[in-house]
């Protein structure tokens, strides 16, 4: 199992492919938000929920080409995303 990589306890990382680096924050709002990924790179980022399924909940600065790019490795991802939002959040 790979796990996580808990760079801060405010932002756990949960990988990084292509120079974007796919993360959560520890708070994720009261009551917390429902399960998604942000996705981060220089000056752009990205929010996308996993389900019921995945989808763009916003985008700040990604081109179409690129969010749909993101969008393709959120969606292979979507596993391995919800099991670290499990066990972190528990």
């Amino acid at each position: 199992m790979i796990r996580p990589s808990y760079e801060s306890n405010a932002m756990p990382v949960v990988f990084r492919e292509r120079g974007f680096k796919f993360f959560f924050y520890s708070n994720e709002g009261t009551p917390r938000e429902p399960v998604h990924i942000h996705v981060e790179k220089d000056d752009v980022e990205a929010k996308f929920w996993l389900k019921p399924e995945v989808r763009v909940a916003y985008n700040d600065g990604c081109d179409a080409r690129t969010l749909r790019m993101l969008l393709g490795i959120v969606e292979a991802n979507k596993e391995r995303i919800e099991r670290a939002w499990d066990e972190f959040f528990g």
